[in-house]
């Protein structure tokens, strides 16, 4: 074993240089206190009298604790050294004079002792570098598990094994099972250190042996590999250097570990590329690739497979995470559908809205001032927001679908028994002028007829204009209006001109039911079948109670409950006003309520021009129904654009 002897210049070794050869120690002069370092092997400090002082106590401590030991030599005549150096950390003191074999006697002393000491501080620095090393996976391992974004997540995970293993480069790949082919292996996601413009492409390659990454996939067991271009010619695997060539790359050593979910199969691939002796080292010139890169050990292979292991668990549960959240949106989207089939009239209205507050959220999340320039939107609030706006109306399910198509004023029966009644009457007009001229014959001959047909014929043809007036005005008085508007003394008057059935009995031209719509002034609802509309609100509501929310979604119920209120006070259902209303659910009213006004599929409504719904929308706003700021980012940043729907 070589052993080495540290000095101070003003300690003469020449005359013990036979001794230090017989113990095979290298000597090495010492001039500053920071280079009391072990050299990796037992090593021993003389001090004299003359160098004492120049150590500190702290820096001999350091040196001990290290693995090193003290030998001091005294002054002449010189006994106790207690008061300068601390005894414990002298391992052997000689005094002056001493001979060649006291000293070699000290020199066995310490180097046994520093030999010791090195044993013992390499399993400290082995079990602090365990300890590390578990620490560090622990922290990996609550990092992956609380990452649900697959990409993200995949991202981490070639870097914390990049960092784990010192690799410059590193490679992930997914296994995939296509329905209609062959299990294959899909590249997915590569990181490089030193060529960071790699760009990535992603590919996929067979299940099978005739790749490194397939070779590990299909056994299951990792590889390590010394130099990827020294592989056997009659091996299994080969490996592709195009990458390389093409980029001035140089793959040397390699790490590949398979990992495996719950169930022992192996999901994924992870490839450790290049393992550097320095992890911020960067490999750029040729000569680097042969200075910097070592192989990849043991212990490294342990640690990344410990790191797969988990790696695989997290990826796992990210896909099962991604099922559940496509087989939510799928039975959102089937909410919604069901929605617009009961409301053809509708369709697409819920996307719109949807899109339309994400958007007003996101421009919300960017504002620099105003009022809301504190509040943010992560991406699970932009989330929740987009569920609430798509299920908003989903409480239509729950109204009598007549009610909920009603387009015009009258329900189509009721305009149709009207029509058919106007028909009866009108026949029974012409009816009563032939009886009158087949009576006048009858009673008074050829004598006159001229002339009293003349004088019928015009009271008929008044009679049947007045009807035609009639009708022409009930078709009219049946067409919506979106704003209160026109009076019904004219439609009125109808109500009081009566008609003899078959029966003989007077019956009115208009039922009092049929007055009551035809003048309803705003819309196409009376105030009963209003509300029977606006229960769809709290339908909504008791609906969405009833599904177990994540506590990401949890608001959901509450934010679209909300989206009929006004901050005034004055809607519906609960007629909450100001902060009770969320913020989200104030932005989704504010498109709820453009997308009303303009949509162009209503058919019992002309769409709104953009700048008068505007106004319309300004006017609210000023009346105290709308959140002003809200709607002033609403206009600015042109959010009425948004036109993508769900």
């Amino acid at each position: 074993m070589k052993y080495t002897l540290l000095h101070p210049p003003t300690f003469s070794v020449e005359a013990i240089a036979d001794a230090l050869t017989a113990e095979q120690v290298a000597a090495v002069e010492v001039t500053m206190p920071g280079e009391l370092r072990p050299r990796g092997m037992p090593t021993a400090l003389v001090l004299d009298s003359e160098s004492l002082d120049r150590f500190p106590p702290g820096d001999l401590r350091r040196f001990v604790d290290e693995g090193g030991a003290v030998i001091a030599i005294g002054a002449p005549d010189e006994r106790d050294l207690s008061d300068r150096v601390q005894e414990k950390l002298v391992s052997a003191y000689l005094p002056q004079p001493y001979g060649e074999r006291q000293l070699l006697v000290a020199l066995r002393s310490a180097y046994r002792e520093a030999l010791a000491r090195t044993d013992a501080s390499r399993a400290r620095h082995e079990a602090a570098n365990r300890t590390r090393e578990l620490n560090e996976l622990t922290r990996i391992g609550m990092a992956l598990s609380t990452e649900r974004d697959l990409n993200t997540l995949l991202e981490m995970i070639l870097f914390q094994a990049r960092r784990l293993t010192n690799a410059d480069a590193a490679s992930l790949y997914l296994v995939e099972e296509p329905e209609d082919g062959e299990k294959c292996l899909r590249f997915k996601l590569s990181q490089n250190y030193s060529r960071p413009e790699i760009p990535l492409v992603e590919f996929t390659i067979p299940f099978n042996r005739a790749s490194i990454a397939g070779y590990v996939a299909s056994t299951g067991e990792p590889l390590v590999i010394e130099d990827a271009y020294e592989l056997p010619e009659d091996g299994e695997y080969g490996f592709n250097r195009s990458i390389d060539e093409k980029y001035g790359y140089r793959t040397k050593s390699m790490l590949t570990i398979p990992m495996t979910d719950h169930k022992g199969e192996v999901i994924g691939v992870l490839q450790l590329i290049n393992r550097k002796r320095d992890f911020e080292t960067k490999l750029t010139v040729p000569e680097a690739f042969g200075r910097e890169i070592t192989t990849f050990s043991g212990r490294t292979v342990e640690l990344v497979a410990s790191l797969a292991g988990q790696a695989a668990v997290s990826i796992e549960n990210s896909q099962l995470y991604q099922s559940i959240e496509q087989l939510f949106e799928g039975f959102v989207k089937a909410a919604v559908t069901a929605i617009e089939q009961r409301d053809p009239t509708t369709y697409g209205h819920s996307g719109r809205v949807a899109s339309k507050t994400v958007a007003l959220a996101e421009t919300v999340d960017r504002a620099g001032d105003g009022q809301y320039k504190h509040v943010s939107f992560t991406r699970q609030d932009l989330r929740e927001i987009r569920y609430a706006g798509l299920l908003h109306d989903f409480g239509k399910v729950g109204v009598r679908e007549q009610v909920l198509v009603k387009a015009k004023k009258l329900y189509a029966t009721d305009l149709a028994l009207l029509r058919q009644r106007f028909a009866f009457i009108r026949r029974t007009t012409e009816r009563d002028f032939h009886e009158q001229r087949a009576q006048y014959l009858e009673e008074h001959g050829s004598n006159g007829y001229e002339d009293f047909c003349r004088t019928l014929r015009q009271s008929h043809e008044q009679r049947l204009a007045e009807l035609d007036e009639f009708m022409k005005l009930v078709l009219e008085s049946n067409e919506p209006t979106v704003l209160p508007e026109g009076s019904f003394e004219e439609l009125l008057h109808y109500a009081e001109e009566y008609y003899e059935d078959f029966e003989g009995n007077e019956q009115p031209y208009l039922t009092g039911d049929e007055i009551r719509f035809l003048t309803i002034r705003k819309g196409s609802l009376d105030e009963q079948e209003r509300l029977e509309i606006e229960s769809h609100v709290s339908h909504t509501y008791q609906f969405l109670l009833q599904i177990p929310w994540t506590k990401e979604l949890q608001n959901i119920p509450y934010i679209a409950y909300g989206h009929h209120e006004k901050l005034n006070g004055s809607g519906y259902p609960r007629k909450i006003a100001g902060v009770e209303i969320p913020i989200q659910t104030r932005m989704m009213t504010i498109s709820d309520i453009f997308d009303a006004l303009t949509a162009s599929d209503r058919p019992y409504k002309r769409a709104v021009p953009l700048p008068r719904a505007l106004d319309i929308m300004d006017e609210e706003v000023k009346g105290g129904m709308l959140d002003g700021e809200l709607f002033r980012l609403f206009t600015e940043a042109k959010v009425f654009d948004q036109t993508d729907g769900d």
